[in-house]
């Protein structure tokens, strides 16, 4: 699906920071589309004098105008003219008669979309962004519904003035971040609630709270809930009364409610607030799951690790203790088969996520690499060129094995008892990885590869567990060349990143 960069960058004249601006003013583009109960569109001037949408959004809490998405759509231009006055005067413009989409009449309004410099000076406009009503809208009068509005009309006006978004904050689009219908208070310049949706009465009933929160100070209400704790945010009075745009989180009676505060400005004077709020106690409870079960996942590659290292261990004795070559040899390579895999268990017991730096694993295959030199009086010099970069561990564990097979032996019989070098040239894109494996030693028998249990390791994992290829052949240099192509376009589709958690 295009988004929002790729439209504008593809059919606008639209700067940098413009695009960046509209980027984080769409973090709150739903919260917008719920409050103002209607369809909000964005539009931006094309560069052959139209407009294209290239974001949109639906009310939560009201029905829909549009029943397919008009991203990446152009203006109508029975829709053109109130557009046009809005860019051209930066005020908003309503019209006057019903305007008309698919057969559904609506009330069509137009705000134009300013930003503001380092200096706060008003830049713009440079976008424009549309508010479709039903006319058929049945909650015009309703309380909670003209608190909304009232709210909605509130943040276009800053939108207008380059207000909103608040520079710095991009709190709007992070993880838990209360939503219009999660609950709302608006706060007058003093801090007193004129308004709080009932279900922030009912999130604060939930915390102890069991007066009325309307007509009260918001900070002075916060503070008896938390009154006794002594790790409380210092700010926490400031979001209260929408001061500063903030979110904070507050705890009580086993319950967690974060809180989102939003100043309301107007003509460059401060005019009170608005504070969302947001029960995400089973939110947090959810992330606390989450973590738990990472800290174990971690703890079962550790242990993982520890147990193969201790095979690896054992294999190592055992082909020391070993009275025939052969024995010796064979012992050896299950070892570091072994030692391995371990490296990649290794690298996951310390991460956050079920993905590895392969590049790091990598390293650590060479010092496999090293050690197998040192037995066969070979000195050899290893160099990697590229990134393999970040591997999900079904990718990571068969590669790294098959990589450690490859190396090993060119190390092993390509360079066995002289001076040389082994160059590992990584080349990564969206689509695919690309592995060639370059020695000068004294290259293939024969001039082709051998069937032994190695190839045929190697084989099957590149082939059968990574859906890969694999070739070997002589290098321009008299070495061999091995190279590896392993399609990565449908990882995205097979794993994912353990989720974050904000706090």
């Amino acid at each position: 699906m295009a988004t929002l960069r790729n439209l504008a960058t593809k059919y606008s004249s639209l700067t940098e920071e413009e695009i960046e601006w509209l980027e984080v003013l769409t973090l709150d583009w739903q919260l917008l589309a719920d409050l103002s109960l209607s369809d909000v569109v964005l539009w931006v001037p094309t560069t052959d004098g139209g407009y294209l949408a290239v974001a949109h959004s639906r009310p939560a809490g009201s029905v829909t105008l549009f029943y397919r998405d008009v991203i990446g759509d152009f203006l109508r231009s029975d829709w053109r003219g109130l557009v046009d006055e809005a860019m051209e005067t930066g005020l908003p413009v309503v019209s006057t008669s019903p305007a008309w989409y698919e057969e559904n009449p609506m009330r069509l309004a137009a705000h134009s979309v300013n930003r503001c410099d380092a200096d706060g000076n008003r830049l713009g406009p440079f976008a424009v962004i549309t508010v479709h009503t039903s006319v058929a809208d049945t909650q015009q009068a309703s309380r909670i519904a003209a608190a909304f509005r009232e709210v909605a009309d509130d943040l276009f006006g800053m939108i207008q003035n380059g207000l909103f978004p608040a520079p710095g904050n991009a709190r709007g689009g992070e993880q838990g971040s209360p939503r219009a219908s999660d609950g709302l208070v608006r706060v007058n310049l003093d801090g007193i609630a004129t308004f709080a949706s009932p279900n922030t009465q009912t999130t604060f009933n939930t915390l102890g709270y069991r007066d009325e929160i309307e007509g009260e100070n918001f900070a002075e209400v916060i503070a008896d809930v938390v009154k006794g704790q002594f790790d409380t945010n210092e700010s926490l009075p400031l979001i209260a009364q929408a001061k500063i745009a903030k979110r904070v989180e507050i705890e009580a009676r086993g319950r967690a409610v974060t809180l989102r505060s939003i100043p309301v400005i107007r003509d460059g004077v401060r005019l009170g607030g608005v504070v969302l709020t947001r029960d995400v106690t089973e939110m947090r409870a959810q992330a606390q799951e989450l973590i738990t079960k990472d800290a174990t996942i971690r703890e079962i590659h550790h242990r993982v690790k520890n147990n193969l290292q201790t095979v690896a261990s054992l294999l190592r004795v055992q082909a020391r203790r070993a009275r025939s070559d052969e024995a010796k040899e064979v012992l050896g390579q299950a070892m570091r088969r072994v030692a391995a895999i371990a490296v990649v268990h290794d690298t996951l017991s310390t991460g956050l996520s079920q993905i590895v730096d392969f590049d790091v694993v990598f390293d650590r295959v060479l010092g496999l690499a090293a050690e197998v030199a040192s037995l066969h009086n070979t000195t050899v010099h290893p160099r990697k060129d590229g990134k393999f970069g970040e591997l999900p561990s079904e990718y990571a564990t068969p590669l790294a094995l098959a990589l450690t097979e490859i190396v090993t032996n060119a190390v092993e019989h390509g360079l066995a008892g002289r001076e040389g070098e082994v160059i590992i040239h990584a080349d990564r894109t969206d689509e695919r990885l690309a592995v060639e494996v370059i020695d000068n030693g004294t290259g293939l028998p024969g001039g082709t590869v051998g069937d032994g249990l190695g190839t045929q390791i190697v084989r099957t994992l590149i082939e059968g567990e990574l859906g890969g290829s694999i070739s070997w052949g002589p290098d321009e240099r008299g070495g061999t060349r091995v190279a590896i192509q392993v399609p990565l376009h449908w990882i995205s589709t097979q794993t994912r990143e353990m989720p974050r958690v904000v706090v």
